[in-house]
């Protein structure tokens, strides 16, 4: 199968690619390389076809279809992101470049989607009160986050909540623009499937960490900001009381599951025809991010975190998936083991 990946350059995307031609395909990776995203130019796997250019410009796009039998769209801004000022860029990077790739899909009669998206899409994860069942918090305030109350109560008692797993049948509820923005893209990409009978894999993956992440910027992930302040000798500075849900999965079984997805979008299955289904991509193992952040200074014998009680109003509490789907309709299962991810990515070269 002859694949267009698009983002192919960036930390995830360049798995995929490397996934891909591990298994047979042809592929042809697109990407912007935008300075804030590649200051530096990064390598390409050998045997991938290399496109420089924008997933919002239109004739880049068509070009970057000719041939091609299905994409894998990875190109994003990701992140929480700065403030407000962040949103333009977020809305035109993943939503308008969502909407001109899939009117080149529609035009190009190109009928397989694999999409990136995000565990974001959900806001807090799945919560359960004694008395009222399961329930969706609101938003945590200001002053409940100042004064040490990290965990979201029950709307409608106030009562302390159980965290569990959250499935693909839970409604979203962006609590960021970055969020609003995948939450979009699945929906630009679920009426894309519905207009022209094309199939859609929504890949919501969670919190991905491994080999080639960029270093710490406002819009890097939990564990690259952890990863490079012990690389300039500094402990991890861990948010509110570091006992914040995640499923944190190896950037390799992300690319392994895009592989699964690509081939169930190619034939009639659990995917139907004109229709996107979503899958959470995780390990299935809970862990808390005190515990990443002690597991990385393990690895990189580097000094304890250090617990600040700090906040960032956009970060959800618990966010844990059920990737029961995935592994039952797509005969996924991941392979990393969380140990030795973590002394891998301890000493892995991380991008500028």
């Amino acid at each position: 199968m002859h694949v267009l990946v698009t983002g192919g350059a960036g930390f995830i995307g360049s798995h995929v690619v490397e996934a891909l031609l591990t298994a047979g395909h042809s592929v042809r990776a697109l990407d912007a390389l935008l300075p804030a995203v590649h200051p530096t130019q990064p390598g390409m796997p050998e045997g991938a076809e290399c496109i420089t250019g924008d997933v919002r410009d239109p004739a880049t796009v068509a070009a970057a279809l000719e041939g091609v039998d299905a994409v894998c769209h990875q190109a994003a801004m990701v992140g929480l992101g700065v403030d407000l000022d962040d949103a333009p860029d977020y809305v035109g990077c993943n939503d308008l470049g969502t909407a001109v790739l899939l009117a080149a899909m529609a035009r190009a009669g190109i009928r397989r989607l694999v999409l990136a998206s995000s565990m974001v899409v959900y806001g807090e994860g799945r919560y359960e009160c004694p008395d009222h069942g399961v329930v969706a918090p609101g938003p945590r305030t200001p002053t409940a986050l100042r004064d040490g109350h990290f965990e979201p109560p029950c709307p409608h008692c106030g009562a302390d909540l159980e965290a569990g797993l959250v499935d693909e049948t839970a409604a979203p509820d962006p609590r960021n623009v970055y969020a609003a923005t995948k939450v979009t893209q699945e929906y630009l990409s679920a009426a894309f499937a519905r207009t022209t009978g094309a199939r859609v894999a929504a890949l919501r993956y969670h919190n991905v960490y491994g080999p080639r992440m960029p270093r710490a910027t406002p819009y890097a992930g939990v564990a690259s900001i952890f990863r490079s302040a012990l690389a300039a000798g500094m402990p991890p500075n861990v948010f509110e009381d570091g006992a914040q849900r995640r499923d944190f999965v190896h950037v390799r079984d992300v690319a392994s599951a895009n592989l699964a997805a690509l081939d169930a979008v190619g034939h009639e299955g659990p995917i139907a025809s004109g229709s996107l289904r979503a899958y959470n991509v995780g390990s299935g193992t809970v862990r808390t991010v005190g515990e990443l952040a002690l597991g990385l200074s393990v690895a990189c014998d580097g000094p304890r975190p250090i617990v600040t009680g700090g906040f960032r109003l956009g970060d959800v509490r618990h966010i844990t998936a059920s990737s029961l789907r995935l592994r039952t309709e797509l005969d996924w299962s991941p392979r990393e083991d969380f140990a030795a991810g973590m002394a891998e990515f301890a000493g892995a070269a991380m991008r500028s």
